[in-house]
């Protein structure tokens, strides 16, 4: 909740969609201050976090009879996807199941919106990819002289990383025209400012 009130209390006035892991709470604190946001948990999370007590021998064909959920063109379909994913394994892993089912609100937001943003944010994998890498490197330092030498070091992990965010996300001008005639359609009083840093 206090990293979301500062992000207000910096000047963010709304969000329109955050992309969020299974953090208990997130939703509702982003939610209460934002409370216009659409939340959209990580499909890569729930694929995790599904498989997680799934055997060995069971989890190919389990993780095959799941990507129709994910996959489908449409919620509905992706509804239906579920019902069949239940029948195959509801009795077996009912926790899988249930944890589709109770989450689906928030896993299914990326059907709203075309193709090609659902790709960009029906996961948070590219975060994590980072504090991976920040934490690949701080861990083996077993400790810092000073805060400004951390800090250093934080820096130069960013600008390596940073190399590799330079490449263009693939359509990006039809996405940011399908973004901006959501907002319209959707939110007609607000204006859309788009920027890059």
């Amino acid at each position: 909740m206090s990293v979301i009130t500062d992000l207000q209390m910096r000047g963010v006035k709304d969000i329109l969609i955050a992309s969020v892991d299974g953090l208990k709470g997130f939703s509702q604190a982003i939610n209460s201050v934002f409370p216009k946001t659409e939340i959209q948990q990580c499909v890569v999370h729930q694929i995790r976090t599904s498989t997680k007590f799934v055997s060995y021998k069971d989890r190919k064909k389990f993780c095959a009879d799941m990507k129709p959920i994910y996959t489908a063109p449409n919620e509905k379909q992706g509804l239906e996807a579920l019902d069949n994913f239940e029948k195959n394994w509801g009795k077996k892993y009912a926790y899988a199941v249930k944890s589709w089912r109770d989450n689906w609100k928030n896993l299914s937001t990326f059907f709203k919106y075309p193709k090609e943003i659902r790709k960009i944010i029906y996961t948070t994998n590219h975060i994590e990819n980072f504090n991976r890498t920040i934490r690949k490197i701080t861990k083996t330092k077993s400790s810092f002289t000073t805060d400004d030498s951390l800090f250093k070091l934080l820096y130069l992990i960013t600008m390596d990383s940073a190399k590799k965010w330079t490449m263009p996300v693939f359509s990006w001008n039809m996405i940011i025209n399908q973004i901006i005639t959501y907002v319209l359609h959707f939110n007609s009083s607000s204006s859309v400012i788009f920027c890059s840093c």
